[in-house]
């Protein structure tokens, strides 16, 4: 998606010109969450069956980037994605493999763009599979990882 380019774009070229900063990743991630919040709630909307399930996803993304984001603040760390090997290696990993990164974001946003697409069309048949049904049934257990 254009938002997964754009995030993944500005902050390497803010690294590259010198002008990244704490607040910058703040705001990064603050941006990040309500992206995702307004499309979690647009989904609740349309599955309302389902509407517990994405509000719980919503509070559960949010509260737990913000006690990340604080525990890195009061640890002393100069960014969100500055961990320390010992403390938490799954967390390392997460944000010291840029592969690992991309591909768990970019999977989460594509689950719940796939549900969106869901709702008003299988979309095209590619190799016998309905094209969104398969995208969100492939980057559900991205998601769930993720969360």
């Amino acid at each position: 998606s254009s938002g997964i380019n754009a995030e993944y774009g500005d902050g390497h070229a803010a690294r590259i010109l010198g002008q990244s900063s704490k607040f910058g990743g703040m705001l990064d991630m603050l941006t990040d969450r309500c992206s995702t919040l307004g499309l979690v709630m647009a989904l609740g909307q349309l599955y309302p069956e389902y509407f517990l399930f994405f509000q719980c996803y919503a509070v559960l993304d949010i509260w737990s980037h913000w006690i990340h984001l604080t525990a890195s603040h009061y640890s002393g760390a100069t960014s969100h994605k500055q961990i320390d090997l010992t403390a938490n290696p799954i967390l390392y990993y997460y944000y010291t493999n840029r592969t690992v990164l991309f591909g768990m974001c970019a999977g989460n946003e594509l689950f719940f763009a796939a549900l969106y697409l869901l709702r008003f069309s299988e979309g095209p048949d590619v190799g016998g599979y309905a094209l969104f049904r398969a995208t969100a049934l492939l980057c559900a257990p991205i998601m769930v990882i993720k969360s």
